[in-house]
């Protein structure tokens, strides 16, 4: 099966027909335990917080999806950060890209510095300050790109070179691409992370995570987190999940069609200034972006020419179809705060040092005509 291309994949990758109906979709394995014949003589199944049909389904899908042996799934994409973090040790050492989704750093911060592990966050654009920043007992490079919210592109390949050199695992955070746009695992990372909820779902209705990997160790150390801590998603979410994948090729290319046009435009508004999009020649890695990706993503960020705080909170108050929420990644276009909303948990300190502004804007650009979301955001900006 991962001989097909990603758009046959997104459609058929662990899925078969129903053998006692021939339903051509998953069915909904709503059950909390499973009949056995004998003690230990089963079907796979034995309780459904270990596994479930419907889950193994959409496990198999994302394992193809990310050229991986194994996916492993979860009731969030923090109860997926979570699983890797708890499978660590106290004084083990994790070095993460200082432009992190807001509830990574929280969970990282509050809950795990706790415990007894240690983080360090750099600027991963420059390896040699990776390279300082590694101790005898760094375990981890977390990787996010595209990252949230500054769009900064990472290079994959380089930095698992480096966890090859050192003998460190490197996981890359891929929610922002999708599995459609870049394969980390292809790239020499040992673990891809995902919040399901986001472009995978696509469609806002459903909570999830993932991890694939083909790791065994990794994989092992995961299966038992998944057993012992019990964050695991329904059947319900698994079938909607499913069900969203199935259009992950054609939302993508939409997505980014999209965003390269928002950005061609809010480049060249008179209003606008920074615009953080790596599809815009001007990106500082747009080259590395053209190099690693299939397109540039439906995410980007900007800054008002006249950068205040009140001005951009005017702005975001005065779209219609950007509607202001959390989350990202759905066919409907979102504008969103970072600041007061998916990285308030991050010290203002901290944020303004990695470079995120009090009146920096993120757009998830959805898969509408994109002449209606210019048009959009053209009267938000006339209103500022």
């Amino acid at each position: 099966m991962n001989t097909y291309h990603a758009e046959t994949l997104a459609i058929h990758a662990g899925q078969h027909p129903d053998p006692t109906t021939g339903a051509i979709m998953t069915p909904i394995y709503q059950t909390s335990t499973f009949v056995q014949a004998a003690p230990g003589d089963h079907k796979g199944y034995e309780y459904a917080r270990v596994h479930n049909p419907t889950r193994t389904a959409l496990e198999e899908n994302l394992a193809a999806l990310e050229a991986a042996k194994t996916g492993i799934t979860f009731a969030s994409g923090v109860a997926a950060t979570d699983a890797i973090m708890r499978s660590l040790s106290p004084g083990d050492h994790i070095i993460a890209t200082s432009d992190l989704y807001g509830g990574t750093y929280r969970l990282f911060t509050q809950t795990f510095e706790r415990f007894g592990l240690t983080f360090s966050f750099v600027d991963m654009r420059n390896l040699p300050e990776i390279e300082a920043a590694i101790k005898p007992q760094t375990r981890i490079l977390w990787i996010e790109t595209p990252t949230n919210p500054l769009i900064r592109i990472l290079d994959i390949e380089a930095i698992a070179k480096l966890g090859t050199q050192f003998g460190i695992d490197v996981v890359v955070d891929n929610t922002f691409a999708s599995p459609y746009l870049q394969q980390p695992l292809r790239l020499g990372a040992t673990l891809v992370l995902h919040s399901t909820t986001k472009y995978l779902g696509g469609h806002s209705d459903v909570i999830g995570g993932a991890i694939c990997t083909s790791d065994e160790a990794w994989i092992e150390r995961l299966r038992f987190q998944v057993k012992s801590a019990g964050a695991v998603p329904g059947p319900m979410d698994c079938f909607l999940t499913l069900r969203g994948i199935k259009t992950l090729a054609v939302r993508m290319d939409r997505h980014g069609e999209n965003a390269l046009k928002i950005a061609q435009f809010l480049k060249n508004h008179p209003k606008v200034g920074e615009v953080y999009y790596p599809g815009l020649e001007t990106h500082e890695c747009h080259g590395l972006a053209q190099k690693q990706m299939r397109n540039f993503g439906g995410m980007l960020s900007f800054m008002l020419k006249n950068d205040v705080i009140e001005k951009a909170i005017q702005f975001m108050s005065s779209t219609k179809l950007f509607s202001l929420a959390e989350s990202l990644g759905g066919v409907e276009s979102l504008v969103n705060h970072p600041a007061t909303m998916t990285h308030a948990s991050i010290p203002a300190s901290i944020r303004h040092a990695s470079g995120l502004s009090d009146s920096l804007i993120r757009l998830s650009v959805g898969i509408e005509h994109v002449n209606d979301l210019m048009e959009d955001l053209e009267r938000a900006l006339n209103n500022v």
